[in-house]
């Protein structure tokens, strides 16, 4: 079965960095995309980033410019560097796995999904 790991959470003062990692249990992922989502206290979860297969991105907008994805497939292993965090950057995140080649912001894109880690950002 494959599993995914995220960590890297924690608090965080404004204008801070954090980055999250994700394992995944199977190689097998490094041939399709892996995505970021979050989930405040009360709202529904909404997507961060993904990276597709070969490395091509995309961001929510209200993330762009501050958070890169990356993936280091010899270690099955996708990061989210996380810079100028702001309070309403304060969530649960969760790393997520998919079949598809390339993937989006859908949650049904993404098949396996981490425990979540969470993140606070102090004013």
């Amino acid at each position: 079965q494959v599993q995914l790991v995220d960590s890297g959470g924690g608090l965080v003062q404004a204008g801070g960095s954090l980055r999250l990692s994700c394992a995944a249990s199977s190689r097998i992922f490094s041939n399709y995309a892996m995505g970021w989502f979050r989930q405040a206290p009360g709202k529904e979860r909404e997507f961060v980033a993904s990276i597709s297969f070969i490395g091509g991105t995309y961001y929510a907008d209200s993330v762009k410019g501050r958070f890169t994805i990356s993936r280091v497939n010899a270690k099955n292993t996708v990061y989210l560097q996380m810079n100028s965090l702001k309070p309403e950057d304060s969530a649960v995140y969760y790393c997520a796995a998919s079949f598809q080649a390339v993937a989006g912001s859908a949650e049904n894109e993404y098949t396996h999904w981490g425990q979540g880690t969470q993140v606070t950002v102090s004013s």
